[in-house]
């Protein structure tokens, strides 16, 4: 693109404030304004929060392919009629594939790039379920947007434009005939779309096209599942037909735990929702509001610490886990842990987390219906491997799998793994608060925490605890904290024995926050990390 004014869509030398937004009809909150545009357009012909969020959802793996996808899952939670319903859209792996498959190929960890990664997409299946069961208008209107900008296409937004540049420096990379078509598809001239470039895509409006008409059918038991499968086969891989037309979403019950007078909700397992529940449950053991901000700092890191410590062992497959949500949850269990944390920095027995790639997005409609929607591909475009001609980037999930058979996680046929994506919600005496969500991978549970902490300890509007610089932890005593955090704090958690390390914004999680007022008034939020906007009515 060639501006008559020239100038860097990144840079902002001057601080730039943004305000909450306040609505009484209805409230849109998405990591990019287009698809947020396109869930306001669904509300004001007459569709609820749900036709919003599925609107919204299908339009940001158009205008966000970088962080979600047609081939990816989803998890939601929707408050309607007075209760909270959770949607579990997370695909199993194929039903060939196992431990001994993959160490005869070669890898002894499960790889992040290429087919062996690839577990069923469940993204669309969601929206099709949501439609069904509470969503008032069409499906195929629901989707139109996303058809439309896939067909006609769209200016690229800034933070989209950086992330696709650095994922095309990294899939091209990637050695294999199974990678050509991500490079068709997403850099067909041998570069990404700068930011205000317009950028569309056949293969995705055609696909859209035939989710739409079908309610999804297509992808999983019609024509795009059959070339699905001819690819899969085409390069020995393991995702068949079958294992699409044998997935179904289920509908779950969330899990919750109270927090200084609220309950707040996250997805049960495979999610990993609860390692945020497990670090609330031993913060409350602590007066955060009352402890000087390097202390509170410091307990948060070790609450985090020890939550990860257990999540990263015993999460997965529900039926699979060796311990229940109930025994991680308890009170005594909660104390035990507490009492572990000192004033020095310790190293828990845990994985590395990693950064991802998601899109988080929130809705509210006027009638009280409201709706915690999250989608990814989980590292940015996924695999790499893409359907050609049909713009479907498949997810590269299955890499959260552990190939040790003493492992809670360990590969198995049709399992789902170790989710890292966490829709939250907040209830105060049984009335809905309303949604909030922190993308980016195992960033996820760490920004719930210091959204919860910094809203409901520390009193932060939501626009202002979205715009808070956030912590990191990396793995052992390494902390990574975002430029602009507190040097004074920094200096007092590296007495404490942290490894303190300074980053930029990339890597500490995008969110938003919609929250219900008195009168029914909603407030709601979205941060500057991201090219996002709440769209208010």
């Amino acid at each position: 693109m060639n501006p008559a004014v020239k100038y860097d869509p990144l840079h902002y030398p001057c601080p730039s404030r943004r305000m909450v937004q306040y609505g009484r009809k209805g409230m849109v909150a998405a990591s990019q304004p287009l698809a947020a545009g396109a869930g306001m357009d669904m509300l004001k012909r007459g569709g609820n929060a749900v036709d919003a969020a599925v609107a919204t959802a299908a339009c940001l793996t158009v205008v966000e392919p970088t962080s979600n996808g047609i081939g990816g899952d989803a998890f939601v939670l929707v408050w309607t009629g007075g209760r909270l319903y959770g949607l579990n859209a997370s695909g199993p792996a194929p039903a060939s594939i196992g431990i001994e498959a993959v160490h005869k190929l070669g890898h002894a960890t499960m790889p992040a790039l290429g087919w062996l990664p690839v577990t069923v997409p469940g993204a669309p299946a969601s929206w099709a379920e949501l439609s069904r069961r509470f969503g008032r208008l069409p499906f195929s209107t629901l989707l139109a947007p996303a058809i439309e900008y896939a067909a006609r296409g769209y200016p690229v937004s800034p933070v989209v434009a950086h992330a696709w540049r650095k994922s095309y420096e990294h899939y091209r990379q990637a050695s294999g005939a199974e990678f050509r078509p991500w490079l068709r598809t997403f850099a067909p001239d041998g570069r990404t779309p700068a930011a205000g470039e317009m950028w569309a895509s056949p293969g995705h409006a055609s696909t859209l096209q035939a989710i739409a008409e079908t309610a999804a059918e297509d992808l999983y038991r019609g024509r795009l599942a059959e070339q699905i499968d001819a690819f899969s086969r085409e390069h020995g891989a393991f995702l068949r037909a079958e294992d699409l037309a044998a997935f179904r979403p289920e509908w779950t019950e969330a899990i919750g735990v109270d927090y200084r007078g609220l309950r707040v909700w996250e997805m049960p397992p495979n999610g990993q929702g609860l390692v945020v529940l497990m670090a609330l449950n031993v913060l409350e053991r602590f007066d955060l509001a009352a402890t000087p901000p390097e202390l509170a700092c410091h307990l948060q890191l070790e609450a985090m610490k020890l939550a990860f410590a257990d999540g990263l062992v015993h999460i997965t497959e529900p039926g699979k886990m060796r311990v229940t949500v109930e025994e991680l949850l308890s009170g005594s269990y909660a104390r035990e842990q507490a009492a572990r944390i000192t004033d020095r920095s310790h190293e828990p027995a845990a994985g590395t987390p990693v950064p991802g790639g998601t899109v988080y997005l929130a809705t509210a409609d006027g009638e009280g219906t409201m709706v915690s929607f999250i989608q990814s591909n989980y590292m940015g475009f996924g695999s790499g491997i893409v359907v050609p001609g049909t713009g479907i980037s498949l997810q590269n999930r299955g890499h959260t799998f552990s190939l040790d058979r003493g492992h809670a996680n360990c590969l198995e046929p049709g399992k789902r793994t170790y989710h890292t994506i966490i829709p939250g919600f907040l209830t105060r005496a049984g009335s809905p608060v309303g949604p909030f969500g922190v993308m980016g991978g195992f960033m996820q549970p760490q920004g719930h925490l210091q959204v919860l902490t910094g809203s409901i300890d520390l009193g932060l509007n939501p626009q202002a605890v979205l715009d808070s610089p956030r912590w990191r932890w990396e793995g052992g005593r390494t902390v990574l904290l975002e430029h602009g955090f507190s040097r004074a704090i920094a200096r007092a958690l590296e007495d404490r024995g942290h490894d303190i390390r300074w980053a930029g914004p990339i890597g500490f999680g995008r969110g938003q926050i919609i929250w219900r007022c008195a009168e029914g008034v909603l407030v709601g939020a979205t941060e500057p990390r991201c090219d996002g906007a709440v769209l208010a009515w």
